[in-house]
């Protein structure tokens, strides 16, 4: 179990490492749990007992939790048993197509109505309102942001409709085809072909690789409504459901709603028969190797064995968690190894997990620069061979045990202030594989019962068993061809396995150096902003603290500390050094390097990010009440002395090597890459460095750029959450307070605040990638203001991108069924005087982008003339306050809004008017908004388009 914030690998080699099957267990069908029953009655584990599990006499089972943290708040899924696996060869894409369906009418609601219901109600498309189809379940979500009648109500009602009363008209099957298309232009990523033939090379004769969930375009494209409505019928069944309700509800008043709703749900016709899913064939070494330009090399090593069919009890917990320590502490090798100086891969990883009902896979992940394949091969395998061979030792098992229980502690301690969303998840995610949801509480409890006493000697045979199987299969999917192909990749795992092993090397002895930073610092004063709950202080040494204690999560505490002025301190005219900022983290500290900092740290739950914002250099962190001073004793070491080592930066520079490939494989990666720079006039603070730059980067171009300012600026530090202020200060005196005086703040020269948009008004800005030639986006984008130049007119134009937003779906998604989700985003800089822009944005082939255009031209010329009709202005109104409320809601809400406040009091002012000056905006201040803003003189354009040679679309 690993630190939520700990950085064992840079961000960099997270966001470009290979996609890979999720790692939930995921049986279709079990024989050990009957359709209608709930695992625990085939289980010695006690299920939570604050949940209600429940069945209908029709076969569809509930669980009903009350949760009324945040108050008036709940979550409704409705899960199936049904997916791709399920699907004929005539229906492959059905399942998926069948879910887009849930939301084009039923008999009680008619085509179109059923999201401007929701969105009457504060529920927002996307956020609140969406589904998810896999190969072996369906998932329809609701996150109701009040728990009121009228609420409450229509979402079980819409549930009921969901369940058997869908129309799926034969007219809205074929508008909904585009959107469905559209969906599958988006998933067509070099990462996504990879994970398509690495599971067709796992699981050979298989049927899951024959089943992906998007399907096939031809059958989407052709397919008719009764096809859908064969699979609806068929597998959409009471004995095949299961409906979930959390939330700030009595529990016996929901329970008997649900019933009413449900329990004259009958199937209709004969019901689906699981199909066949075939068996683990029996196979030895193997290697496929898949060329695929725009990827990034990763390599696995898989043992493939049948999937195991026992019903989730203390045993198989047990030996799980045995397996998952062995596997900890492996990994925690692998991440000493790539730490070194010179490291043969970027990162690695093993862990098993079981593939829906096909097969149960043990496997070792490798992400490596794509000259150095071999060497990374080589030393992923004999790594996991020795500790195969010569098993572990108690100290790195005692490690990893302290670390997976300052996790459950946490978890245990925080388990009263989950949130409904999370609590329904947790549910829904554990129907698929039959598991057991058991509280925190007795997860701790369990988890003690089996550390005690447990000793190297029986995890090291129980790691030895996890790689066992058919195999070993050797995956590799490389950017560049490979001299000898298959051939070679094999040969090349074969010597590696013929050299013999040596037996690990015992880690020494280490203790946390940084406890004491000196004195503890005095408070030079202390003022209270009583309404909004907020305590402001400045220590002797001019380091300012604001905390705001909280109870919106049981034993949580977040921490950010802003260094200097960010991005204002950096000149325009030089690349940003911000791609490098994780490389601060990565690189320890001057008395200590991460992996000792960990291993020391084990029992403590703390994090450490670092990172470039508009007006400060930021370190962050996340850890409970009572690490709070661990806590703050990593961040000031971080800020007094960093470690800056070499080793860190060759590993982030490795992982970005192939960062441009991989880029300009999508149009979505292309755009992402650009659209910064461009919305600033070219300005070098925020664009994204050329091969070039990557290759000859140096660490002094991090340190050179950052190091002055965050040596020598203001220091602001934020406390928000499950913490008292008192406590918080002394916590801060002891570490921030302690270190030696900084600067207050100072006035940016007006110069250094400069920043432009693009001129627009002319023709798009044409972009390229390398995807697929039916892969394009479209962009327009609008010069507005900053925020504080008129706060209530950013939120009158915040509420126009809602508007827009609204008219975009209806036109583009609901009457022409041409994208799957329309994009609209609202940016008012706080920082940057005069910046600020409304943008809309939409995937589509690229025969489709002058309509695009053209399409937003007619609507904002309409919103310009006329004011939105008062149901539309209500549909766009209510999910953002509904959103803005829920967000104050939340440590990051406060973490974020309280920034900087100190030093510019108008951001509290920010903060308390942001409910009621929303709630103020009317439809005359929306179309005054679109007259102000919506120029087509001002308007900036963007096109991505295939480059010449892309591949043909499907």
């Amino acid at each position: 179990m690993n630190r939520p914030l700990r950085a064992a690998l840079v961000s960099a080699a997270a966001l470009l490492c290979a996609v890979l099957p999720a790692a939930a267990a995921s049986p279709h069908t079990q024989a050990s749990v009957g359709p209608a029953a709930w695992p625990q009655a085939a289980s010695d584990l006690r299920a939570d007992p604050d949940i209600r599990f429940g069945v209908l006499p029709n076969g569809m089972r509930y669980a009903i939790r009350k949760q009324s943290i945040p108050a008036g708040q709940g979550a409704f899924r409705l899960w199936f048993d049904a997916g791709s696996l399920d699907e004929t060869d005539a229906q492959q894409g059905l399942a998926h197509f069948l879910e887009h369906m849930a939301f084009n009418g039923s008999k009680g609601v008619k085509e179109g109505e059923m999201l401007k219901m929701l969105e009457r109600l504060g529920l927002a498309f996307g956020p609140d309102t969406n589904a998810s189809t896999g190969f072996s379940e369906t998932t329809y979500m609701l996150d109701l942001p009040r728990t009121d009648a009228e609420t409450v109500e229509t979402s079980l009602m819409l549930m009921r409709e969901a369940a058997s009363n869908l129309t799926i008209d034969p007219a809205a099957v074929d508008r909904e085809r585009g959107v469905v298309l559209s969906e599958e232009r988006a998933r067509d990523t070099p990462g996504y072909r990879v994970v398509k033939e690495r599971l067709a090379f796992w699981l050979k004769g298989q049927r899951l690789p024959t089943r992906m969930p998007i399907g096939k375009v031809e059958v989407l494209r052709t397919a008719p409504a009764s096809e859908i409505a064969d699979f609806y019928r068929r597998w959409y069944r009471p004995e095949r459901a299961v409906f979930v309700a959390v939330g700030d509800f009595d529990v016996d008043a929901m329970e008997a709603k649900i019933r009413a709703r449900f329990a004259d749900w009958q199937g209709e016709g004969p019901a689906g028969v699981p199909p066949s899913e075939g068996r683990v064939q029996p196979r030895g070494p193997e290697a496929k190797l898949v060329l695929e330009p725009g990827a990034q090399l990763s390599l696995q090593v898989a043992w493939i064995s049948p999937p195991d069919h026992a019903p989730d009890t203390r045993a198989k917990r047990r030996r799980d968690l045995i397996e998952n320590l062995g596997l900890a502490i492996l990994n925690r090798r692998y991440a000493t190894i790539a730490r070194a100086a010179d490291p043969p891969f970027i990162g690695a990883v093993a862990y098993q997990f079981q593939q829906e009902d096909e097969a149960e896979i043990a496997l070792v992940s490798v992400n490596a620069e794509p000259a150095r394949w071999a060497e990374a091969m080589a030393a992923a395998e004999q790594e996991q061979r020795r500790a195969v061979q010569y098993g572990v030792f108690q100290a790195e098992l005692d490690r990893e045990i302290e670390e997976m229980r300052a996790m459950l502690r946490a978890a245990a301690a925080g388990a009263a202030t989950r949130r409904q969303v999370e609590l329904a998840n947790e549910i829904v995610n554990s129907l698929a594989d039959d598991q057991v949801v058991t509280s925190p509480a007795d997860e701790l409890a369990f988890f003690e019962d089996v550390v005690k006493d447990l000793q190297a000697e029986t995890v090291s045979p129980a790691l030895a068993a996890v790689f066992q199987g058919q195999g070993p299969l050797v995956f590799m999917a490389t950017p560049r061809p490979v001299d000898g192909g298959e051939n070679t990749l094999l040969a090349t795992f074969e010597a590696s396995r013929a050299r013999p092993v040596s037996p690990p090397e015992a880690a020494s002895a280490v203790s946390w150096p940084y406890e004491s930073f000196g004195p503890a610092g005095k408070v030079a004063e202390r003022r209270e902003i009583a309404d909004l709950g907020t305590t402001f202080v400045r220590f002797e040494n001019g380091v300012r603290l604001t905390v705001k204690p909280t109870r919106f999560r049981d034993d949580e505490v977040l921490v950010r500390v802003n260094v200097g002025d960010g991005l204002l301190d950096l000149p325009s005219d030089r690349q940003s050094p911000a791609w490098l900022a994780n490389a601060w983290i990565e690189g320890g500290l001057k008395k200590i390097d991460t992996d000792d900092m960990e291993r020391v740290l084990a029992a403590k739950v703390y994090g450490a990010r670092f990172g470039l914002t508009d007006d400060a250099f930021a370190f962050t962190g996340s850890t409970r009440t009572g690490d709070l001073p661990t806590q703050l004793q990593v961040l000031a070491a971080y800020l007094s002395e960093p470690g800056l080592r070499e080793e860190a930066f060759t590993r982030l520079k490795a992982a970005y090597q192939t960062a441009h490939d991989q880029l300009e494989s999508t149009d979505g990666g292309v755009l992402n890459r650009d659209l910064p720079g461009l919305l600033h006039a070219g300005d070098r603070r925020w664009t994204f460095p050329s091969r070039q730059e990557i290759a000859g980067a140096r660490l002094d171009d991090l340190t050179g750029a950052v190091l002055p300012h965050v040596e020598a600026g203001p220091v602001e530090v934020l406390v928000v959450g499950d913490v008292t202020v008192d406590d918080a200060i002394a916590a801060v005196a002891a570490t921030f307070g302690a270190l030696p005086p900084r600067p207050e703040p100072r006035p940016v020269p007006e110069n250094a605040r400069k920043v432009a948009f693009p001129k627009g008004g002319g023709a798009p800005v044409v972009l390229t990638h390398k995807g697929r030639a039916d892969q394009s986006i479209g962009l327009i984008a609008w010069p507005t203001a900053d925020y504080f130049a008129n706060p209530q007119q950013a939120r009158e134009t915040a509420v126009l991108g809602e508007v827009l937003k609204l008219r975009l779906l209806d036109e583009l998604r609901e009457a022409q069924g041409a994208t799957y989700s329309p994009n609209v985003g609202v940016t008012h800089s706080l920082v940057w005087p005069g910046w600020g822009y409304l943008a809309a944005s939409v995937e589509v082939p690229p025969g489709k982008l002058p309509s695009f255009f053209d399409d937003v031209a007619r609507i904002v010329a309409n919103l310009k003339a006329k004011e939105p009709a008062a149901d539309e202005l209500a549909r766009a109104k209510a999910p953002r306050l509904e959103r803005l409320q829920k967000a104050q809601l939340t440590n990051q809400y406060w973490l974020g809004e309280l920034s900087g406040a100190q030093a510019d009091p108008r951001r509290l002012d920010a903060i308390r008017q942001t409910l009621p000056g929303t709630r103020k905006v009317t439809a005359a201040d929306v179309r005054r908004a679109a007259q102000a803003w919506l120029k087509d003189e001002t308007a900036f354009r963007i096109e991505v388009r295939p480059a010449a040679g892309a591949a043909a679309a499907p």
